[in-house]
């Protein structure tokens, strides 16, 4: 039962910051009331609400994590497999605008639950960028003489530039950049021209 109100809690601050709620705006009050239970029941499991947002933001990249791990255990090629994650990221940015709680907050001004965004996308992603492109290197497949500092580099930027509270963007101009940020990374990981330009390429379903 412990563990069903766990997850009923992250359900419902997830639904919220679905919304057009920003993260400053939802209260313990507002989750306790969605999610149907007492607000002591919230503060048995989590010391504040920026704890349950954390959460929240953490489950949402491990769960794109999760779905790359699964695609990747019959690849072989270190470069399809980096191309693979970015769809990923991608997917799990843009997909579902009803449902997304990272997309949502990608598009609001909200400079410190941003920042948390960037953190949190380092943390997770880079270690995996980081084997992909060693792997990589190794191989031949694409080349990289700092595997981890470039990683950290590859991802901080790609966060910045689908954050809508740094670059107050249009959909064209977010594809435009990240045509840019394409080039980059072929020029970058010397790998052939054209390997990155699906970044700026409209998502599927949308």
């Amino acid at each position: 039962m412990k563990k069903d109100k766990y997850e009923i809690i992250l359900i419902s601050a997830r639904e919220l910051m679905c919304t057009e709620n920003s993260p400053a705006d939802i209260t313990v009050d507002m989750i306790a009331k969605h999610a149907g239970i007492g607000k002591g029941s919230i503060y048995y499991y989590f010391k504040s609400k920026d704890e349950i947002i954390d959460a929240v933001i953490d489950r949402c990249y491990a769960a794109a994590i999760g779905e790359f791990l699964v695609s990747i255990k019959s690849m072989e090629n270190a470069l399809e497999k980096l191309r693979l994650l970015f769809r990923s990221i991608l997917r799990s940015e843009f997909r579902d605008k009803s449902r997304n709680v990272i997309r949502e907050l990608h598009l609001q001004n909200d400079i410190v639950t941003n920042y948390k965004l960037m953190m949190t996308s380092v943390k997770t992603i880079s270690p995996i960028v980081t084997g992909l492109l060693a792997e990589g290197t190794e191989k031949g497949e694409l080349h990289a003489d700092y595997p981890e500092e470039s990683s950290q580099m590859i991802v901080a930027m790609m966060t910045l530039l689908l954050d809508n509270s740094f670059f107050p963007q249009s959909d064209e101009s977010r594809a435009r950049k990240l045509k840019l940020y394409s080039r980059i990374l072929d020029t970058c990981l010397k790998t052939a021209p054209g390997s990155f330009d699906f970044l700026s390429e409209p998502v599927d379903g949308e």
